[in-house]
């Protein structure tokens, strides 16, 4: 019978929630946040880091967490796509690509969430030519990219106007704000 790898006490900051648990030494930020964490959001796409769909940001950074080592994590401040909604209220680039058609399938889309967000924190008003950088890494085999591009571009436009603010004045949260019964 062959070894298991050693256990290790992983703890971070996990969508503004403290965190700790046993992992093994070995394993992956992808797997530890999934499997452990219950961030299903965070998709399991080529396990290479070639698609972008396992997208976290890392203390602000976005990282291909298939790639990263969970202990290289400890301690770190992780955002998944499930924490960058506000309470009940989604963050522009998720209402955004409802919009604008930036999500077709699916699949690709916490990936690319993850990617713009951290982009527009870092650069509330980038040009189209930025947003394509900044998307290079993540792969959507529907769309053709300009709905994202759009998507993005109309977010920016959004939280540089201040407009998502305007949500919270409702006296009921309403996570769908567009729809009626």
């Amino acid at each position: 019978m062959i070894p298991g790898p050693d256990k290790v006490k992983w703890h971070a900051r996990v969508n503004d929630q403290e965190v700790s648990f046993p992992i093994e030494s070995n394993a992956i930020l992808l797997d530890v946040l999934r499997d452990q964490g219950g961030s299903l959001g965070t998709k399991r796409g080529c396990d290479m880091g070639t698609c972008g769909c396992c997208s976290v940001m890392v203390n602000g950074t976005p990282k291909l967490s298939c790639l990263v080592l969970a202990q290289e994590a400890i301690g770190s401040e992780i955002t998944t796509v499930e924490g960058l909604s506000s309470g009940h209220y989604l963050h522009p680039i998720q209402r955004t690509f409802a919009e604008c058609g930036g999500s077709q399938c699916g699949f690709c889309t916490p990936g690319f969430l993850v990617v713009s967000a951290a982009l527009l924190n870092e650069n509330p008003s980038p040009s189209d030519q930025e947003i394509k950088t900044a998307i290079e890494g993540n792969l959507c085999r529907c769309t053709g990219y300009q709905q994202i591009v759009d998507s993005i571009r109309e977010a920016s436009e959004i939280l540089k106007s201040g407009r998502h603010i305007d949500d919270s004045t409702s006296s009921k949260s309403d996570p769908h704000p567009g729809f009626k019964e």
